[in-house]
């Protein structure tokens, strides 16, 4: 059959084309109707809208999409239309944990904070943001956790926003983006949060940009409610709020994620899901990734070990040269690698 892709998807063109089908790769911005007019399935990132402009009389019945979040799909849309779609939900939870932690470790390095004088909020305690409460535990820090729809589906241990507001130093948010229902988390940290926060905390938002409200972010840092910023996701990408990164402490072009496992994740997720769906029974024609080209010292702190693999420093300061080249820096990363290839253990003891 006939596959339109993202061309930056990484590991699936030769992959699809070794399952037996035609395959159009084209950035993911630049997909339209046309392309997708005589295709069966489509595979795309976050920069592809799939909804009636885009599927309105196509003959596509089958869409993946290699990331964990879906808001860029109608899913109303699709279940009218009969086409099935597919998310990878985890597939690089480790990716952004990795992200945190070494975000983390370079704010406490500059703060001279030790990690087991932390009270850490998590908002959003799904995939990533229970690898995180994890990690952080046993580090020593001391985990609020909040998640409205876990607690009102009957899940315990969670508490109310105003308490992570009211007593946390880092709070990071890992919602899905939602916009409507019960429990919506567009823009969950406005002005009317940002103006309750009691210790000036470190903010890390590698969830989706809206869900914290740039300019309330911004303005709050500017009047001291908060101490810093970590920012991998903004509003309005690829066109950014420029005061806000370079007000940020970390700043970087959506790429928390982007990790060579995560990227491989996804694209084994979501191929394996075309396979049941398109009725395909062999092996996946995937190769497995190899193991990092440099090798890492094993000994030393956890901190130090960690932000010798990945220091997010070096792509905040690609961004804040360069936020014109957003798009194409986030396109054209160069995948890092996570702790578990060089067999290393984040849970194995307290680094700052």
């Amino acid at each position: 059959m006939k596959i339109v892709i993202d061309e930056k998807i990484p590991y699936i063109k030769e992959a699809l084309e070794a399952m037996g089908h035609s395959v159009v790769a084209k950035a993911g911005s630049d997909i339209d109707a046309s392309d997708v007019k005589s295709a069966e399935a489509l595979f795309v990132r976050t920069r592809t809208f799939c909804n009636a402009a885009l599927l309105d009389g196509s003959s596509v019945k089958f869409i993946g999409t290699a990331t964990i979040g879906y808001d860029h799909i109608d899913a109303d849309y699709c279940s009218r239309n009969a086409i099935r779609w597919h998310n990878a939900p985890g597939c690089n939870a480790d990716a952004v944990l990795q992200y945190v932690q070494s975000s983390i470790y370079s704010w406490c390095k500059k703060s001279n904070m030790q990690l087991d004088s932390i009270t850490l909020g998590i908002v959003g305690v799904g995939q990533i943001g229970g690898r995180v409460a994890r990690w952080a535990e046993s580090q020593g820090m001391r985990v609020l956790r909040n998640d409205p729809p876990r607690e009102a589906s009957g899940e315990e241990g969670f508490v109310p926003l105003e308490r992570i507001a009211a007593e946390c130093n880092i709070i990071t948010f890992h919602p899905t983006l939602t916009r409507t229902g019960e429990h919506p988390s567009f823009h969950l940290a406005d002005k009317k949060f940002f103006d309750s926060l009691q210790h000036t905390p470190l903010i890390i938002n590698a969830s989706r940009g809206p869900v914290v409200d740039n300019c309330a972010l911004l303005a709050a840092y500017r009047e001291g409610k908060i101490g810093d910023i970590v920012i991998d996701v903004w509003e309005g990408e690829p066109e950014i709020n420029l005061e806000l990164l370079e007000a940020a402490f970390i700043a970087t072009p959506h790429i928390a994620g982007y990790s060579s496992e995560g990227k491989f994740n996804a694209t084994k997720i979501v191929l394996q899901q075309f396979a049941d769906f398109s009725g395909y029974c062999e092996e996946l024609p995937i190769t497995p990734l190899p193991s990092p080209d440099e090798q890492i010292a094993s000994t030393g702190d956890i901190a130090s070990l960690l932000l010798s693999i990945y220091n997010p420093a070096v792509d905040c300061e690609a961004l804040k040269k360069a936020p014109y080249l957003f798009e194409e820096l986030r396109n054209n990363y160069n995948f890092r690698r996570e702790p578990s290839a060089y067999g290393i253990d984040t849970n194995m003891g307290v680094g700052y």
